[in-house]
């Protein structure tokens, strides 16, 4: 049965999209300037179609198999051009685009429910939970009889006071995020459940005081892979239970930073809370291991092991900088010159200086190149390093491109081959090195700014014989090594491995103020 006061009329649905994975320990805010660009923002079919294989697009086809369904794209940014190479948000930037969204919900409204697609791990200025917030005002804006369905990527940083404002909170379970279409469909689902009176939802939440750095989170082997497991397996053998599990993102220096778990139930409050009791215990037994199961080599050594897994026929080898945010960082890039590894494709180094120079002078392939490279914005970029080479490619209009930046080559030392771009370029498949028009045969070594979502396309798919993760011996940003970062608004101490926290899952816990 339909909600009271329900008409037969088209279920009225919109959506509407603000990510952003915030690392506040970047110098450079993110600004309203930087959300808007040749494809940013968008409204109606145009920003409907515009993850077809994401988050959106699972919503979007799932929702429109239900004939009742209308579905309205509500202006909305789309990811910055920065990416995730951007600090804080701006408060300008998000008043400017929640404001556009509200006025635009308001005049073309009503609205039986909404879809929002967001991250989890935007940290703004001024709010301290913006996702919450958004929910909040969309709340105040299409009334208390409408349904709000969201959906997130597992490194948000979330609690319990979402579903103060909304009704359901869909969140990836794997990393690499595989199932992101999966739980699009999930929400749209859930929301039009929701709308017929057919889901009453009924939440549990609990914080685990466990943070740990993103590369540590990949889900392709135990114990992570484990914890998946388990809240697959709730919701597998309990029927309509959904279980969120949030890795947390420990770059948003924010009081809800580190994991979490939330469980949604049909009405059934005591399954929900045994649920969540569960999944905390279980991850809480697991903290150990959760944190010991990564191997970090030093950039320094990591040139030697890449040499003896060649030789031993182990290759391609993937050196992957797992700790550079800013995409700038020359850490990796110095120790190839300097112990003079081959026939390695470098993907690649940020220098925006080195591209508007290219731009401005007209660089065309074939043309010589004998420059400094990177380094520059902080100290956990390093120096800058001479390159000296000839140019290979040639890519300085963003659009259009297979790598989402514009970028050159530059092929220098024994076989190398250096991309510049001109903001972060994380690479997770080599289908987009070959639409990039670059050469794989040949290739040893690839060497890339990434975490775990290049396993998508580098191990999972068994391009690389062997992979090493790599960062600075110093504790710069991006570091396994969190106490060596400056938090102003996250106690680390409150969490494992860095206090003594005392925790049993089983108590249910209030939201935070």
């Amino acid at each position: 049965m339909p909600r009271p006061g329900r008409s037969s009329r088209k279920l009225r649905i919109g959506a509407l999209n603000l990510t952003h994975e915030t690392v506040t320990f970047l110098g450079n805010d993110t600004t309203l300037q930087d959300f808007l660009y040749d494809g940013s923002p968008l409204r109606g079919e145009a920003l409907l179609r515009s993850d077809p294989k994401g988050y959106m697009g699972g919503f979007v086809k799932q929702a429109r198999e239900f004939p009742e369904v209308e579905l309205v794209g509500i202006e909305s940014p789309l990811w910055p051009k920065t990416g995730i190479a951007s600090g804080w948000v701006t408060r300008e930037a998000f008043e400017h685009f929640v404001g556009r969204m509200l006025s635009e919900l308001e005049r073309l409204g009503p609205f039986d429910g909404v879809y929002l697609a967001l991250h989890g791990a935007m940290a703004v200025r001024g709010i301290a939970r913006p996702e919450v917030e958004l929910a909040r005002r969309v709340r105040l804006a299409i009334g208390a009889d409408a349904v709000i369905a969201a959906t997130f990527d597992p490194h948000g940083n979330q609690g319990a006071s979402f579903f103060d404002a909304a009704d359901f909170a869909f969140a990836a379970k794997y990393y690499p995020h595989y199932d992101c279409y999966l739980q699009g469909e999930r929400a749209a689902r859930a929301l039009v459940r929701g709308l017929r009176g057919d889901y009453r939802v009924v939440s549990a939440t609990r914080k685990i005081p466990i943070i740990s750095p993103t590369v540590m989170q990949w889900t392709g082997a135990a114990p992570w892979m484990n914890l998946v497991q388990r809240c697959l397996t709730w919701e597998a053998r309990e029927p309509d239970v959904f279980v969120n599990l949030f890795f947390g993102f420990p770059w948003a220096d924010t009081q809800d930073a580190g994991m979490a778990v939330q469980v949604m139930t049909n009405d059934q409050p005591q399954l929900a809370q045994a649920i969540a009791s569960d999944i905390a215990n279980a991850a809480w037994r697991a903290r150990h291991a959760l944190l010991s199961s990564t191997k970090i080599h030093a950039i320094e050594d990591c040139v030697g092991l890449a040499r003896q897994a060649i030789a031993a026929g182990a290759g391609p080898v993937v050196l992957a900088d797992h700790s550079d945010r800013s995409g700038s960082a020359t850490w990796l890039l110095h120790a190839i010159v300097a112990q003079g590894l081959r026939n390695t494709l470098v993907v690649a180094v940020v220098d925006a200086q080195a591209i508007a120079g290219a731009r401005a002078g007209g660089v065309r392939p074939g043309d010589p190149f004998d420059a400094p490279v990177g380094g520059r914005v902080d100290v956990s970029a390093g120096a800058p390093v001479r390159i000296q080479g000839r140019v290979e490619h040639v890519a300085l209009a963003a659009e259009g491109s297979a790598c989402g930046s514009a970028w050159m080559s530059v092929r220098f030392g024994n076989g190398n081959l250096l991309v510049i771009s001109e903001y972060l370029v994380q690479i997770v498949e080599p289908a987009t090195l070959v639409a990039m028009g670059l050469d794989l045969g040949g290739v040893d070594v690839v060497a890339i700014k990434s975490r775990v979502h290049f396993r998508r396309g580098f191990d999972d798919s068994g391009f690389a014989g062997t992979i090493l993760l790599v960062e600075p011996p110093e504790p710069f940003l991006g570091t396994v090594r969190l106490d060596g970062l400056v938090y102003e608004h996250l106690d680390l101490t409150r969490f494992y491995p860095y206090g003594q926290p005392d925790f049993d899952g089983s108590v249910a816990q209030a939201p935070r103020p």
